[in-house]
């Protein structure tokens, strides 16, 4: 066998055009296109030079793969062309595997004579999937009907790593359970086998070397390292003879890799205390034993058990039931926190809680060579302005006086604990430069006998991860502090809003609204100034002053040359003029009453808004109600570029990207000014909201859609969004810069943010539901000792116009052994770095290529755990990080999204609304968005105050007689099966039954029932944990709105193409296996 480096290649012949239901996708990706944090080239596993092209391995008689018969089942979508053409081998070695994107060098195999057998082929390549410990029922393992020398599955129980308990494993069980298997094997159940493989549409190569040509092509499974295999030493005690391939107990020889390879300890060296087998039980292992050969008769059942892969719910539920309702203090470095979605408490004693930072891991690398091994993206994402419960303490804020906060000279990093005091307190070294400085005269403090200051719990900036500090004149625009924020509201008053009562209903809302604005803690009323301008083809101003008996109205017809007509007047306190904006909101509903303007302009209205505040010479938030594609003769006039032609081409990107010239200004304008602008847009046909939301985006703002917008349907819904808007706590004209300790820096930055250099991140606003991700790389070693440091400072305006510092700091280990980056990874963190990062590339790549750069990516992480972090074991298994577990199934949805799905029934609009929402997105968004709950109603109990577990978000789960609630943020769906009981649907609804109910219903009866009363809850719960309102659907099991709600099923096949969860794994098993060749 000639050895060489390898091209991650996907395991097929070079012609297929997608992978399962992706229109064109996984296939063969172009030449290496980096983006974000993908820009090191594919790493090379073997110790050969990286790039070369390897050759797929032969199977053990020297001759190449056979290929595989493509009498699929009928239920397997076939996507691929050219299911037999593998590249033709030389006479001895094996078939080369082509490079990307280029055709196979040698011509097509002409006939299938080396082909096994179809049925037989069949049942080889799904012999089994055996998955360590997911699922409520032991699995068992795989038979392997070719060859007793396969290597067999065998999983200690899976490590307790990561706040998971520990799972049992498959085909073994926990020591006080009986044997899963008999000795003779009759017993035994027999294995999951498949008729037809799940395969994504693509005949199996058989990747492996040791491998016999039929070995199942879709992964048993194992979580976390499978602790080494039989006879491995007991915690805590060496292996003796570390150079020795582990022997099988029990008479049990066989080898579970090539002779002479050594045992790789997991990460807790060896077997897990309390299972006292030596070796595995007899009839566990196919093959190996007496009676074998039994377990293999019979019919090969038709489908794999769903409950047997790695289930998010559970994931959750587990960690909810391990760390829920606990105090989770911040004291020590690199610790991983619960799940976002746990309920826990936070202390913070030195480390920033994870409501403000959290990482995608939290024990880093210590080299760069290390990092691009695994290929795990080194990131942090950031809220800074996150909602603290009530039950938490909120910010201290530090004043120094005049002398402003300490800092180091050299970096400028802001006092912090991890700043270490030396020559008796005179001077500190930084933490994050090493620069040593002397401490000033009012700040100096003796040390106590362990070398801390006596007035260290004193001090917030000593003794707390997040803190705020009161910035000086020196942190102010022209060293004069700012004056307090301005709301602007700036309506549409164009024919669509008129007619559909939009403006009559946002002027009623204004008036008790604007009694509601956000204010200092202790402050009688909000400091916060607005503001009112309407709008269609051409700009009207009011004048508000409070000695006005009557608004007055100033008309600028002149949109090419913005300008504010008046000063004084137009922003004012809302309770001092509240007469007169009372008199104005209910004037101009009947002022444009009877309009026909049907042409509006927007980037003179935003324009408006930016020169006003800067009349007034302060920071603000623009909010902007807008129903139509700005057509109108001015600058910004934007022409429909809707071309769904583009889908799946090279140029599908120019659909997400903005249009430049004016709005590129405009951005650049707002950011300077500290003008953020939230855009609630009501379209009825295409509206380019790529470039529209585009300025929101930037300037930290949000923008909302309500399509084909409704009173009835839609009014409370965009009211109540309006309403947590305006309401919410936010910073103004803000800079945050992220420094980190020596050896690493913060390289790409993610988020409704500007950048006008590298360094400094610029939000024209900063609220609390917005989320910066940043990504790390290495300059330099770490050292495991020193670890690594983050701090975030924020420099912003507060509501009541004082300038402020807010710091988070944050400490992670650092490590030179892969196992420990992989346990205190988080998958939710990931996902949204993924996420994030994905969505920035398809500003310049085609949505195929990044798709296929995150299946690779993928692929790489766990191959890597696989050959560096887990034991050795059957090719065949799949075995995935403890921590990252379910990774594959939040991966897949991502692919499914509307952004990177590349489907023409998916409006342009509705994909570029989805890329802008997600960019500002923090963990706990990003995890439901990518994962929906599915909560069963129907089986709740009605005394109970918590919410009802929810299930796998699949249709498997769903039941006629059933009625599920879905929600992931965004959307709320309340379906009904269509045998769901009539009594409950009367307490539900108050009707006889499922046909008397209107479709158009968008919330629930109050009805004075148990049921009701307990859904209503349930639904004001999720509601309230959620930054956006929901609306909520009412779906009948079979009706049109079903499809809809069936593409938030996401373990499912996806509505506009994309692959189950099932597929998709198998899918990456099969890259994975590629790359360990």
């Amino acid at each position: 066998m000639s050895q060489q480096g390898y091209v991650t290649t996907p395991p097929y012949s070079q012609a297929q055009p997608g992978m399962g239901g992706y229109p064109t996708g996984f296939g063969a990706p172009p030449p290496q296109s980096h983006y974000g944090h993908y820009g090191a080239p594919p790493q090379s596993f073997g110790a050969q030079p990286a790039g070369m092209l390897k050759p797929a391995a032969s199977s053990p008689s020297g001759m190449p793969p056979p290929p595989v018969s493509s009498q699929y089942g009928s239920s397997i979508q076939q996507n691929g062309a050219h299911p037999q053409k593998f590249p033709s081998p030389p006479a001895v070695s094996a078939p080369a595997m082509t490079a990307y994107g280029q055709p196979p060098q040698r011509p097509a195999y002409p006939s299938m004579t080396q082909a096994a057998p179809p049925m037989q082929q069949m049942t080889n390549q799904m012999g089994a999937m055996s998955i360590g410990g997911y699922g409520q029922s032991p699995i068992q393992s795989p038979q392997s009907p070719t060859s007793s020398a396969a290597s067999q599955p065998f999983q200690m129980p899976s490590l307790p790593a990561m706040g998971h308990p520990p799972l049992s494993p498959a085909g073994l069980q926990s020591p006080t359970m009986s044997p899963p298997m008999s000795t003779n094997g009759s017993a035994a159940p027999s294995p999951f086998q498949m008729s037809s493989p799940p395969t994504m549409g693509h005949p199996p190569v058989s990747p492996t070397g040791f491998q016999p040509p039929a070995m199942s092509a879709c992964p048993p499974m194992a979580a976390g390292p499978p602790m080494g295999a039989a006879g491995a030493p007991p915690m805590g005690m060496p292996n003796t003879q570390p150079g020795l391939p582990p022997t099988g107990g029990g008479g049990f020889q066989q080898q579970t890799g090539p002779q002479g390879f050594p045992q790789q300890p997991g990460p807790y060296g060896g077997q897990m205390p309390g299972s006292q087998m030596a070796g595995p039980q007899a009839g566990a292992f196919p093959g190996g034993f007496p009676g074998g050969p039994a377990n293999m008769a019979g019919p090969p059942q038709k489908k794999l058990d769903p409950d047997s892969i790695p289930s998010t719910t559970q994931v959750i539920e587990d960690d909810q039931a391990k760390r829920g309702g606990q105090l989770y203090t911040t004291n020590l470095r690199g610790q991983v926190p619960p799940l976002v979605t746990t309920n826990f408490t936070v202390q913070d004693q030195g480390n920033a809680s994870p409501r403000f930072m959290r990482c995608t891991t939290y024990s880093f690398p210590c080299t760069t060579d290390l990092a691009k091994q695994c290929q795990v993206p080194l990131a942090t994402i950031i809220k800074p302005f996150a909602k603290v419960p009530q039950n938490e303490t909120p910010l201290y804020v530090v004043n120094h006086g005049e002398a402003g906060p300490i800092r180091c000279n050299r970096c400028k990093a802001y006092m912090c604990p991890f700043m270490l005091f030396i020559d008796g307190g005179r001077r500190y070294q930084c933490a994050f430069c090493n620069c040593v400085n002397e401490v000033p005269v009012q700040y100096f403090q003796h040390l106590d006998h362990m070398g801390r200051r006596v007035d260290l719990y004193e001090r917030p900036e000593l003794s707390l991860g997040s803190y705020e500090f009161t910035a000086t004149l020196d942190y102010c625009k022209n060293n004069k502090p700012p004056n307090p924020p301005a709301y602007i509201f700036m309506i549409d008053v164009s024919y669509n809003n008129i007619k559909s009562g939009l403006v009559k209903l946002i002027c009623e809302e204004l008036k008790t609204l604007l009694d509601r604005l956000p204010k200092e803690e202790g402050t009688e009323s909000s400091a916060i100034r607005v503001g009112f301008v309407t709008y269609n083809k051409i700009l009207h101003f009011y004048n508000v002053k409070s000695a006005l008996a009557q608004p007055q109205m100033m008309v600028v017809s002149d949109v090419a040359e913005m300008f504010v007509p008046l000063l004084d007047g137009f922003l004012v306190n809302f309770q001092e003029s509240r007469a007169v904006i009372n008199n104005l909101l209910d004037q101009i509903p009947d002022m444009f009453g009877d309009t026909n303007e049907s042409e509006t302009v927007f980037a003179p209205v935003v324009q408006a808004g930016v020169e006003a505040l800067k009349a007034a010479e302060c920071s603000g938030k623009l909010f902007i109600f807008h129903s139509s594609l700005p057509t109108a003769e001015a600058p910004g006039k934007l022409k429909n570029r809707d071309d769904r032609k583009l889908v799946n081409t090279e140029k599908e990107k120019t659909l997400f990207q903005p249009q430049r010239g004016v709005y590129e200004q405009l951005t650049k304008d707002c950011v300077g000014q500290g003008c953020s602008v939230d855009l609630f847009v009501f379209p009825n046909q295409y509206m380019d909201i790529a470039t529209m939301g585009n300025i929101s985006t930037h300037t930290g703002g949000s923008v909302y859609k309500y399509s084909n917008f409704q009173i009835q349907v839609d009014g409370e819904h965009f009211l109540t969004d309006l309403r947590r808007d305006v309401e919410r706590s936010i910073g103004f004209d803000a800079i945050m810069r992220v420094r980190t300790s020596t050896g690493f820096r913060a390289t790409d930055i993610f988020g409704a943010i500007y950048m006008n250099n590298t360094t400094d991140i610029e939000m024209a606003a900063v609220d609390c539901d917005k989320a910066v991700t940043v990504e790390f790389k290495h300059d330099d070693t770490l050292s495991e000792e020193s670890g690594a440091l983050i701090q975030c400072a924020l420099l912003y305006t507060s509501i009541s116009g004082q300038r402020r510092l807010r710091i988070h700091n944050l400490s992670l280990n650092c490590s030179s052994q892969l196992s420990e980056l992989y346990k205190s990874c988080e998958t939710d963190a990931l996902i949204n770095f993924f996420a994030k990062s994905a969505y920035n590339a398809v500003l310049n790549q085609p949505v195929k290529t990044v798709r296929e750069i995150l299946v690779k990516q993928t692929a790489h992480m766990l191959a890597c755990y696989r050959k560096h972090c887990a034991s050795p074991s059957a090719a065949s298994q799949l075995i995935l990080p403890d921590a990252m577990k379910v990774f594959p199934v939040y991966m897949n949805s991502l692919m499914k999204s509307p952004v990177l799905v590349g489907s023409t029934e998916l409006s342009t609009d509705d994909r570029a609304f989805h890329r802008l929402s997600v960019m500002s997105l923090g963990v706990e968004e990003s995890q439901i968005l990518m994962y929906p709950r599915l909560i069963p109603v129907h089986s709740m109990d009605v005394s109970s105050e918590v919410v009802p577990v929810a299930v796998r978000c699949s249709e498997e789960r769903l039941s006629e007689t059933g009625v599920f609630l879905l929600e992931n943020g965004q959307s709320l769906f309340l379906w009904l099966g269509q045998a769901c009981p009539p009594e409950l649907v009367q307490n539900l609804f108050n009707v006889p039954s499922l046909a008397h109910l209107s479709a158009d219903m968008t919330s629930l009866p109050e009805l004075d029932n148990a049921h009701s009363k307990k859904l209503r809850s349930i639904i004001s719960t999720i509601s309230q944990q959620r930054p956006n309102s929901m609306k909520m659907v009412i779906v009948k099991q079979k009706d049109r709105s079903e499809m809809l709600f069936r593409q938030y099923l996401v373990e499912d096949k996806g509505l506009h193409g994309g692959a189950s969860y099932m597929d998709f794994l198998c899918y990456v098993h099969r890259e994975i296996r590629q790359l360990l060749t």
